[in-house]
């Protein structure tokens, strides 16, 4: 069952109760990440994130690593656009000393220079790592080609001019502006009551006061046309992006139903024509990004450089099919099954249903139940479909981005 509870000061607290299940997972959610920093703190959320496992008042790096361990733990973070999570997953027995390590964490990390230093250096290996990564740079490119100038269209990593310029005093600031307890989410699920978890965040949190700033910039404008970045690497990345929906659009439901047909498993039709029956390429998908109030769908795919633009006519033509003549009463059910099923299958982790919750809470967003998300999904109509696909990877509502033996694959001469 889904409970609530907001302190005085602003924190919010949200659970599901699993009393079947044998595990607790515990997140921290900060409505903080790379769409809030500036272009001179760009990486600064990633950066902290990282700092907050080297140590506190009263833990070293090692000593939180060995707790985690002791208790058989497991304890990560994340930092996406719009917001940061630290979780952590024990036993039932262990969910006081599991908030007790993130509470920690977040509210007593001392961030020595010695430790500031040395995660510097792993975040420039981190992005050195990324900049070796074709099928995953290809994605942030994409981003900055058709975000320019906006910070949702930034690197989540920040550069190595950022990172190296970010001093210790900066990375105290911003954590102190933005770790704010009306700007913090503690989502649990499994087996636990609310009550003792309100119980146990009150002990650490309820002492914090603070106000952290409201997000203000505008909503980015999406700026079509083609951004080619020549590479030597053996295959061509390519990125092909249209505006989606951000997460309150009532059209989110049919864009994700509209997502598993075109490019979202192995049964979609980019997969199926450009993989299955022509062998032309091993990676294609399509995959939607919906944020605070914008959204994407992008499709990808990597390819060799002389298939590269037969695959493009096919995605081409596949589009102008499922914009001119819909999509098949069968593909709809199928996706529909996809979904539910994914959503289903997702409700046994107790990770999952903690992540589900925090991360509507920390945006705003109604919380559903699983029944009522299956509800919205089987509501998608032929007709929805339809209607979602008209303004889709038209001419003036795309963008494209390569990155790879441009010149060799004859993309900069495609249409």
């Amino acid at each position: 069952m889904y409970q609530k509870t907001t302190l005085d000061n602003g924190l919010r607290i949200v659970s599901e109760s699993i009393p079947y299940m044998s595990s607790v997972s515990i997140g921290i959610f900060v409505g903080t990440g790379s769409r809030s920093e500036n272009l001179p703190e760009q990486g600064v959320s990633h950066f902290i994130e990282h700092l907050m496992f080297k140590g506190t008042k009263k833990r070293s790096a090692r000593d939180i690593a060995e707790e985690v361990d002791d208790i058989g733990g497991q304890l990560n973070a994340a930092t996406d656009r719009e917001n940061t999570c630290y979780y952590i997953k024990v036993l039932p027995d262990h969910l006081d000393l599991g908030l007790d390590i993130l509470s920690d964490m977040l509210l007593h990390s001392q961030f020595p220079e010695t430790e500031l230093e040395k995660e510097r250096q792993v975040i420039l290996e981190e992005i050195s790592l990324y900049e070796d990564s074709p099928d995953e740079l290809i994605h942030d490119l994409h981003m900055n080609a058709l975000w320019p100038g906006h910070a949702l269209g930034r690197n989540i990593l920040g550069t190595r001019e950022t990172i190296g310029a970010l001093s210790r005093q900066m990375i105290v600031d911003y954590t102190t502006r933005h770790y704010m307890p009306d700007n913090i989410v503690v989502a649990a699920a499994g087996k636990l009551t609310h009550d003792e978890l309100v119980k146990i965040v009150r002990r650490y949190w309820e002492p914090v006061w603070g106000t952290a700033p409201r997000l203000s910039d505008s909503t980015p404008l999406f700026v079509t046309g083609r951004h080619l970045q020549e590479k030597e690497i053996e295959q061509i990345h390519i990125c092909l992006g249209t505006p989606g929906v951000a997460h309150e659009d009532p059209r989110f439901y049919a864009s994700h139903v509209f997502n598993t047909i075109l490019g979202g498993g192995v049964s979609s039709r980019l997969f199926q024509h450009i993989r299955e029956e022509r062998g032309l390429a091993y990676s294609v998908c399509s995959y939607p990004s919906s944020f605070r109030d914008t959204g994407l769908v992008t499709i990808y795919t990597g390819v060799s450089p002389e298939n590269c633009r037969a695959v493009m006519e096919i995605i081409y033509e596949i589009l102008d099919d499922i914009r001119s003549r819909g999509v098949r009463p069968a593909e709809l059910q199928r996706a529909k099954e996809q979904l539910k099923a994914g959503l289903l299958f997702s409700l046994e982790s107790s990770s999952s249903r903690m992540s589900r919750l925090g991360r509507a809470e920390i945006s705003a967003r109604e919380y559903l139940s699983p029944e009522q998300i299956v509800a919205k999904v089987d509501e998608v109509t032929l007709k929805h479909l339809f209607d979602f696909a008209q303004p889709l990877f038209k001419q003036e509502t795309t963008c494209l981005t390569a990155l790879g033996p441009i010149r060799e694959s004859g993309l900069d001469l495609l249409k």
